[in-house]
């Protein structure tokens, strides 16, 4: 039931509130809470949900529901008296996923590794408090966690929430934290007395472990990676059975192949900037697994793991992203 409720709770607050920026439309960011609620295409739901959900005032909710309809992005099911993600908000969807060459790609880097570890790989981005499962990956004998693409994980309670705080410039993940204090007071419990170890194991290895957080049977290594895409640390994670890995096992076994897939993926997404909407992904020098298992590395794929392993000392930020 905590994790549930963990799951559904929708906080107002912006990062960019807690760095000072007073210029957000308060509107804007509550339709897309509103929009956020629905967390599948078949998800069904009344405007008392709704406003349990992302805490806010059920008139309020009303009134961005009845816009949200007008405008497409949700549908009214008189019989249920709910709603659900409308044609637009689809389309809008589809038109972003443009760039599925390069997601395929990046989950074949994701099977190749669900082929050597029986748990579940997944490429995630981060929204608010959470993380989105983009990719995902597992073997025909994975046990334990079951996220699809689409699902949201707890920031606070999961090894790729703490390998993308700890990439976060220092100040950007303090204020991220300092939110969470005030909206999600329970997570930042978690997450707070870890975010120090947690950077300086990223800086010296570059990868972040979790054992026991999300659950007692679950322990997960995760490496974050810059997007120039979305400019934000993305991360590649991977859950196992912690009766089957250990946390000396997770450094010994596990860490090694999760950072290579990170090298991989990063020049996945350096090579395709630019070029993610023109079908020009093949003819630049991505990385392939080797007869030894290795992960053969790019110049770009070098360059990116050695940004990662020293976990971007700070420099400056970069337009209010926190990237190092």
């Amino acid at each position: 039931m905590g994790r549930r409720s963990e799951r559904l709770s929708r906080p107002r607050m912006l990062c960019g509130d807690a760095a000072g920026e007073g210029d957000v439309i308060q509107v804007v960011s509550r339709a897309f809470d509103v929009l956020r609620c629905f967390e599948g295409h078949e998800a069904r739901l009344g405007n008392l949900e709704i406003s349990n959900r992302c805490g806010l005032p059920r008139s309020t909710v009303s009134r961005l529901t009845h816009t949200l309809t007008r405008m497409g992005q949700l549908v009214y099911l008189p019989r249920d008296q709910k709603y659900r993600i409308g044609p637009s908000a689809v389309a809008m969807s589809t038109s972003m996923m443009k760039g599925l060459q390069l997601r395929n790609l990046i989950r074949q880097r994701l099977q190749d590794i669900a082929e050597q570890l029986p748990g579940t790989v997944g490429f995630v981005i981060p929204d608010r408090y959470h993380l989105v499962y983009l990719e995902f990956a597992r073997s025909a004998n994975a046990l334990g966690l079951h996220e699809v693409t689409g699902s949201r994980i707890s920031m606070a309670s999961t090894a790729a929430g703490h390998a993308y705080t700890a990439a976060l410039e220092p100040q950007i993940g303090d204020a991220l934290l300092a939110e969470m204090e005030r909206e999600v007071p329970e997570s930042a419990k978690i997450l707070k007395p870890r975010i120090e170890n947690n950077r300086r194991f990223l800086k010296e290895n570059g990868y972040v472990v979790a054992c026991g957080l999300w659950s007692p049977h679950i322990n997960g290594v995760a490496v974050p990676l810059w997007s120039p895409q979305y400019q934000t640390f993305v991360v590649v994670t991977i859950g196992l059975l912690a009766a089957m890995y250990d946390e000396k096992r997770l450094h010994q076994e596990v860490a090694p192949p999760m950072r290579e897939l990170a090298t991989a993926i990063g020049s996945l997404l350096e090579s395709a900037e630019g070029d993610l909407f023109n079908n020009r992904l093949e003819r630049k020098p991505l990385a392939v697994a080797a007869p030894n298992n290795k992960i053969t590395r790019t110049e770009e794929a070098n360059e990116l793991e050695a940004r990662t392993r020293r976990a971007r000392s700070a420099r400056g930020l970069r337009a209010r992203d926190g990237r190092r």
